[in-house]
């Protein structure tokens, strides 16, 4: 088939989870014999001069990286005509595509690509897949209060009702989708994300080497690894570390991710007193974060949500033992007690056990982490998920569509109201 994929990240341009799921999905697509062309941008804040369209071929999957018009908007300030200047640059492209190239299928992912990708899937005459990856609604706890939370809600809720077809990560994003755009979880398919199962092994030197750069006299290690937003729970993590250094004198914790919450992450570390013992890295390359994860005594992930989960695959990887909420989608990737441990989000109390339980028996936290690393080539294959979307795309036809008006939005919580 031909595939025609659009998504506001495509490596290099990375902003969080969703970039590297388009990206390995398309190449494990072309692998299938697709022929894949994906449709994305370049970093926010240049301009056509700087960074003028570009047409490649990279791993096999044709890129059309989308030069930004000369408007003054920024990502962080003007969000929604940020977005909607991007679509109109891939709109222009898309169109220019379709001149001599038609997909049989157009896939979006998430709500930013909603006006490109209706457009270009209505001219072509295909059928639209989209991937609801996560909500405006659930990244705010059910609240949509304010007047940008109730703007992304409606395009989230437009692209999912137009869709032909549609797919979440994990059965929680099925059930949220489904009650948030009133659609029929049946209707909804669920194809979780995947790892490639190679690059995650270190030298022992390497290792030795972030060890003694984070904890040089051998004390328990502690690490965080991913967006540095409120959903994703750091901020219980950092309360309970007063705790856990009481219990194990000496512990660090490594903070390693960039995000909005960076700045009040910091001012939380100095006002519970324990800023001398977190290290906040930022991002780090691949390598280097492969080593610290091998290096760690214990990986927390104490989302608040987290439609997903992806770094939980990643520290499984690593061999890492890990800690995780049960917010959404990571609970379904860990089994309490065989694969990792898991505490309620935002359980202050469930965080310092399950580091104490992890850091009394090395033994059987490396039990789990093996048993953990040992799922990922059946469940979580990216060729197998490859192969299950293309599923979804040969299904899919283009559907009669009423014409939709704008949706009510929750004066309460969605989710409770």
């Amino acid at each position: 088939m031909r595939v025609l994929m659009l998504s506001w990240e495509y490596p290099p341009v990375v902003v969080g989870g969703l970039g590297r799921h388009v990206h390995a999905l398309a190449r494990h697509l072309t692998a299938l014999g697709h022929e894949v062309v994906v449709l994305c941008r370049h970093e926010s804040g240049t301009d056509a001069v700087t960074h003028p369209t570009a047409d490649t071929v990279v791993d096999g999957v044709r890129v059309i990286r989308v030069a930004e018009d000369p408007t003054h908007l920024l990502f962080e300030k003007d969000l929604v005509a940020w977005t909607l200047a991007m679509g109109h640059g891939m709109i222009r492209a898309g169109l220019a595509l379709l001149d001599g190239w038609r997909p049989a299928v157009v896939h979006a992912h998430d709500w930013l690509v909603t006006h490109p990708a209706i457009t270009l899937a209505e001219h072509a005459g295909v059928p639209l897949v989209a991937t609801m990856h996560a909500t405006e609604a659930g990244r705010h706890s059910g609240w949509l209060s304010q007047r940008l939370n109730q703007q992304v809600h409606s395009v989230e809720w437009w692209l999912a009702n137009r869709a032909d077809a549609l797919i979440t990560c994990s059965s929680a994003m099925q059930a949220e989708v489904a009650h948030l755009f009133e659609l029929e979880p049946a209707e909804i398919a669920v194809i979780h994300n995947g790892i490639e199962p190679r690059g995650w092994r270190v030298s022992a030197a390497a290792v030795r080497a972030a060890r003694a750069r984070h904890s040089p006299d051998g004390a328990p290690l502690v690490l965080y690894f991913g967006r540095l937003e409120w959903e994703k729970g750091v901020h219980d993590l950092l309360a309970a570390l007063p705790r856990l250094r009481r219990a194990h004198p000496g512990a660090r914790l490594v903070v390693a991710g960039q995000g909005v919450q960076a700045a009040a992450l910091v001012e939380q570390a100095r006002k519970l007193r324990i800023r001398r013992s977190v290290d906040f890295v930022g991002h780090l390359p691949d390598r280097s974060l492969v080593a610290l994860l091998a290096a760690a005594d214990v990986v927390v992930l104490p989302s608040r949500y987290e439609p997903f989960g992806i770094v939980a695959l990643e520290a499984a990887a690593a061999g890492a033992p890990l800690v995780a909420s049960t917010a959404g989608g990571l609970a379904e990737l860990v089994v309490h007690g065989e694969t990792g441990l898991s505490v309620e989000p935002g359980d202050v109390d469930g965080i310092v056990s399950g580091v104490c339980t992890v850091l009394a028996d090395p033994t059987a936290a490396a039990r789990r982490a093996r048993a953990a690393k040992a799922r990922l080539g059946t469940q979580f294959s990216w060729a197998g998920i490859a192969e299950t979307t293309a599923s979804v795309y040969r299904a899919a036809s283009v559907r009669e569509h009423p014409v939709l008006g704008r949706p009510k939005i929750a004066t309460g919580n969605a989710f409770h109201g």
